[in-house]
């Protein structure tokens, strides 16, 4: 148990009760005795698993990698409740097994995921993600109005303690070094709502919707991080909010790469739904 953290005592109890943890070919109990050597066995019940959109678009793929755009509400890796509903086993089930994400788009974020084809398109791929030389490009729908026409922000992201999760990424001194430049697309004074561009040279979990916290203007519907790009203090007898809650408006709309085998610039664009697009009524700044 000391091993396995994800569940605590009292649900390892419930599971042995349950007969779900196997001693050789049968069910043990909580007063069976262990001898050296005994292996355990975890007979996990059916999954219950959400329902999730599973439809996405072929945006360009050749023999090195595949570009999808994935629909918000379909979580890219498996993780928590979803096993089957996510881009890597739709993705996998049309496009062939061979497939390996390069790197990750929230669950309620819309737009381009990159998957390589092989071991040298991934590493070539991924070692470009992580120095900056790939440019992402997102379309964001920020709370507020009068934000600067340009501006950017450096705030670090780490791991802090959360109820139910272990940790969570957030704001914190000492985090991982994280910047984000955002650019004004068009005021909408009568949402009280802000169009913004916001290209990011680093790429930590939920970056985006953390640093526009950090400024003050958090996502129109974000369901998680408060200003100054916080988790939401929770209170008892209430549902705890999750990172991974839907209704916010984030798609990753452009991306700039060098392609790993022929090195040729590449640029993959995916248009964002109408309320992430500029409305021809609304105040440009």
């Amino acid at each position: 148990m000391e091993k396995y953290r994800h569940s605590d005592r009292q649900t390892w109890s419930r599971r042995l009760e349950a007969g779900q943890i196997h001693l050789g070919d049968g069910p043990c109990g909580i007063d069976t005795v262990l001898l050296a050597g005994s292996s355990l066995k975890y007979h996990r019940p059916p999954w219950d698993e959400p329902s999730a959109p599973r439809d996405f678009s072929v945006l360009y793929q050749d023999d090195d990698l595949v570009a999808v755009e994935k629909p918000s509400g379909l979580q890219v890796l498996p993780a928590a409740q979803f096993l089957e509903n996510t881009l890597l086993h739709v993705v996998k089930e049309r496009l062939g097994a061979d497939l390996a994400p390069v790197h990750r788009l929230g669950r309620g974020t819309s737009g381009i995921v990159l998957f390589a084809r092989t071991d040298a398109a991934r590493r070539g791929l991924s070692e470009d993600l992580s120095t900056g030389k790939m440019k992402k490009i997102y379309a964001a729908l920020a709370q507020g109005v009068g934000l600067p026409n340009e501006f950017s922000v450096d705030q670090e992201i780490g791991a802090v303690a959360y109820p139910g999760m272990g940790t969570v990424h957030a704001a914190v001194a000492g985090g991982k070094k994280s910047i984000s430049h955002i650019r004004v697309i068009e005021s909408r004074e009568r949402d009280s709502a802000t169009l913004v561009e916001v290209e990011i040279p680093t790429g930590r979990p939920h970056q985006i919707r953390i640093h526009l916290a950090v400024a003050g203007y958090p996502l129109v519907g974000e369901p998680f991080y408060q200003i100054g790009g916080h988790p939401p203090k929770t209170g008892p007898n209430q549902r705890v909010p999750l990172p991974g809650d839907l209704g916010y408006h984030l798609h990753a709309a452009q991306v700039v790469f060098d392609h790993p085998t022929t090195h040729q610039s590449m640029k993959i664009e995916c248009p964002a739904s109408e309320i992430l697009r500029p409305t021809k009524s609304a105040n440009h700044s």
